[in-house]
Parts: C-alpha cells; structure tokens; sequence
C-alpha cells in the first residue's frame, strides 16, 4: 500500500487549460502589497491563479489547499479497480473531490490513467492495492465495510439503502464490473436502478451517483464557493 506522488502536469492534465471558447477562469495578479499569509503561493500572487479551484484557495499553495482540505474531509472513502487502464479512473478521482472522500484507492495495475482527473489527484489522498485482499486487509485494519457497486443479481437498490457513514464503496472495471475478488472482498452489493434499455450505465457516472447517495445522507450542505 503507497501512496500516490504527484506527476509533472502535461497538456491534457493542466488545471489551467480549458477549452479555446471557454472565458478564463480564476483571477489575475495579486494587488501589492501581498498578504502575509505563509499559505500563499508567491508565483502565484505574481502571476494570477488560472487554476480550477474555488475562491477560498485562490493563490494557495497545494500543500495547503490539502492540508485545510484535511480538517473536514468526509469518512467515506472510494476504491476502483485498475485492470486495464480505465479512462473513467480519473473521472472518479474528480468526483472523490468534488464529494471530499477521505481517501481514494486504486486496486490493481499501480498506473492509471489520470486524463479525467484534471489534476484534482493532487488534492487528494491516492493509495495503492495489488488486489482486493490487500484492499480488504487494509478495510479490516480501519474498521471500514466494504460496500460494492454494480448491477449484479442479489444486489440492494443503493437509492432504498442506508449506507454506512465509515465505508469504502468499491467500483469495478468498464463493462466488466466488479471482479470476481472484489465481489468476495466486499460486505454488500448495491445496485443503480435503471429503467432503459442498456444493461449498465459508465462507470464514472455510476460513481458520482452512489457518492452522492453518500452526501444526501451524511453530509451537510455545502457552503457557498
């Protein structure tokens, strides 16, 4: 189990880059004199802050963004199943952040893809499994219950259950789902209802759904950004 260094940005995982018809975000140089704040970042202050962050961490510095991210970040924590380089890993990171889990586990291949991400792993707590056991191992050791997501037979609706407030919600592969481990690692099963014709829905977007079942019964609304 490691954890998960930050990577030099490249074009695709630039939080400052947007699309060419998008209007710049963030803000620009800071007024002189400077703040005298040990949190903020002097090229940053220099420079302008075009990062996707909110206004409360406008020209902070990473290690601080994370370190107040730390304070408050929710009991719920996420693990997916790197097994052949989904592209919807990095999506899920996104949501883990928007959402504010406590930590993010990626179970299998140590590379993933960080696309979708946007650099939000950087913010981010970001471990590393071999396979479910050691995944399980590490649920015993905290205490945690291990609740997979997948439209598997015997699976619960998630939006009729009451999730645990201390729990890992494990998501598995694209079109293949949860293995056959991760099924056995796991403590309960729940399920998104669907009702058209397609048997499965993204992996990422069945993430951000059942995250948010975590938030609608745990987490207090959210402050205004």
């Amino acid at each position: 189990m490691t954890m998960t260094s930050h990577t030099p940005e490249t074009a695709y995982d630039d939080e400052n880059v947007g699309p060419s018809y998008a209007p710049p975000i963030g803000v620009g140089p800071h007024a002189l004199p400077w703040p005298d704040d040990p949190r903020l970042d002097p090229q940053l202050l220099a420079d302008g802050d075009r990062r996707n962050v909110i206004d409360r961490y406008r020209y902070w510095r990473v290690d601080a963004i994370v370190a107040d991210l730390d304070t408050r970040r929710h009991p719920f924590e996420i693990a997916i199943e790197n097994l052949a380089h989904d592209m919807n890993i990095g999506t899920i990171v996104r949501t883990a952040n928007a959402f504010l889990a406590r930590r993010v586990h990626i179970v299998g291949r140590r590379r993933w893809n960080r696309r979708g991400a946007m650099v939000t792993d950087r913010y981010q707590h970001i471990e590393h499994h071999p396979d479910a056991r050691r995944l399980r191992e590490y649920a015993e050791r905290e205490g945690l219950p291990i609740i997979g997501i997948d439209n598997l037979p015997g699976s619960r609706p998630i939006e009729h259950a009451r999730l645990p407030e201390r729990v890992i919600l494990l998501f598995g592969q694209e079109s293949t789902g949860l293995s056959s481990d991760a099924i056995e690692a796991s403590s309960g099963l729940y399920s998104i209802s669907q009702y058209g014709s397609t048997r499965s829905i993204n992996a990422g977007v069945a993430a951000g759904i059942a995250m948010h079942s975590w938030i609608q019964q745990h987490a207090t609304p959210a402050a205004s950004r």
